[in-house]
């Protein structure tokens, strides 16, 4: 196992020949759709819900986002991410995202992502609502 505890688990699973790459590599594009699956899990998990989402009214953006490469990565791989919320403020949040290779318990790779809370009406930033904020603020002490 890998060890790490910190974060909350937002993904398990493993690579397949199909996001290699011609050299036999895991391709950054799968890396991306790891990080990504991830991310929605994470969103979820701190309130911003596929029904939440899905509405008319609130969504997400992200507007930053910077990956870091510490190991290869090959087909059969199996690894688990780590979500830390580093930064929740009015209107944006700061995700980390960790993955680890789950049977030699190093890091392969880390996204770092930064989102805005977005009303979908008035196509711009808005606050987070108080049930999502709560949420973010308890993840944020260790207590969720």
């Amino acid at each position: 196992m890998t060890g790490e505890t910190g974060g909350l688990s937002t993904f398990l699973g493993a690579f397949y020949p199909r996001d290699c790459d011609h050299m036999g590599h895991v391709n950054v594009a799968a890396y991306g759709a790891k990080f990504d699956e991830a991310n929605w899990v994470f969103f979820c998990r701190i309130g911003l819900t596929p029904s939440y989402l899905r509405g008319d009214r609130f969504g997400m953006a992200g507007v930053q986002q910077n990956f870091t490469y510490k190991q290869e990565a090959f087909a059969g791989d199996v690894i688990e991410i780590r979500s830390h919320l580093l930064e929740f403020a009015e209107r944006r949040l700061r995700v980390r995202h960790d993955m680890h290779n789950v049977e030699q318990g190093t890091l392969v790779a880390s996204c770092d992502l930064t989102a805005v809370h977005l009303d979908r009406q008035a196509h711009k930033s808005c606050p987070f609502p108080d049930a999502i904020r709560a949420i973010a603020e308890a993840v944020l002490a260790g207590k969720a």
